[in-house]
């Protein structure tokens, strides 16, 4: 088996790193922290990982290097281009596959379901920045320097995963208390299970077909965030409450005095109309399908019981 190193203990790190080292791999994670997930098959460091040396260094003879990193939300711009480009160094340095962990934010409001094939147009920071990290490593694949792969996932469903049906909502909905969500509560969204986001990072990792192209998770069939919600009341066996959106007004107010929230407006347009993922690619061609709704559900509810 070979060696893989996998930056971020986050959810989706933690998940990827469990699901090579189940296969019995050797699985290095490595995260400013030094934590991660527990098994005889991997080993946990802490590092910077903005600090393209020690990178370099920690990927040596690695097969893949999976980039599952999640920098402070509010600094983005500045935080991830110097780990995005450690990351890929280390991936030329050593000839190892650099598998991409990211989002759909590179791809701007859209009309109609979100492909693969759509041009990342986003204009906002967040996903600039998303798409030049995407640029510049395809750019080096296509140069033969590297073999990059990306996988794109909509909003994470899952333990721990910061979600917009997470914190804000579980809480309240198990204790009777009405909540509110970004946007309108009623337009059909995409939700994506971090362990189906990890599962198709390792898929593509491994796939030579996948490399030098972006993949979209596969997920469930879109639900809205009123029946997202009803849904996890239903698994948690509690009465549904009241659902009410929060306007791009009411976003830019609360943002005066929350950087945060501010952060949301950027975003806001994938929760004010359908916002849907086409994920047949993946399925097709790396045979991966989404892990069952209720199954999901379940395990996102496990860290409030």
């Amino acid at each position: 088996m070979s060696k893989h190193l996998v930056f971020g203990a986050g959810p989706i790190g933690s998940a990827t790193a469990l699901d090579l080292a189940q296969s019995g791999h050797d699985v290095t994670v490595a995260s400013r922290s030094g934590r991660g997930p527990a098994h005889d098959n991997i080993t946990l460091v802490s590092v910077d990982a903005s600090n393209a040396a020690a990178v370099s260094e920690l990927a040596s003879d690695t097969a893949a290097i999976y980039n599952c990193l999640n920098p402070t939300y509010t600094k983005w711009a500045t935080d991830w281009p110097p780990m995005a480009n450690a990351l890929l160094a280390a991936a030329i340095a050593n000839g190892s596959v650099y598998a991409i962990c990211s989002n759909l934010y590179g791809y701007g409001p859209v009309d109609g379901p979100i492909s693969t094939d759509l041009p990342l147009a986003a204009t906002g920071v967040k996903g600039r920045v998303r798409a030049q990290m995407w640029a510049d490593a395809l750019a080096a694949h296509e140069r033969g320097d590297v073999r990059v792969t990306e996988v794109r996932s909509s909003e994470y469903v899952g333990p721990g995963a910061e979600s917009h049906l997470g914190d804000r909502i579980v809480p309240k909905l198990l204790a009777g208390k009405g909540v509110r969500v970004l946007g309108n509560p009623d337009v059909a969204h995409s939700w994506t299970y971090t362990h189906d986001a990890a599962r198709t990072l390792v898929a593509a990792a491994a796939s030579e077909q996948a490399w030098g192209k972006a993949w979209h998770t596969p997920s469930n069939p879109p639900r809205t965030q009123r029946e997202a919600i009803g849904d996890l009341a239903q698994i948690a066996g509690v009465d549904m409450v009241p659902v009410k959106g929060m306007s791009r007004g009411m976003i830019t107010g609360v943002g005066l005095f929350v950087p945060m929230v501010r952060e949301l407006k950027e975003t806001y347009h994938q929760f004010d109309a359908p916002f849907v993922l086409d994920d047949s690619a993946a399925r097709t061609e790396l045979g991966i399908e989404p892990t069952d709704w209720k199954i999901v559900l379940n395990d996102h509810l496990s860290p409030f019981e």
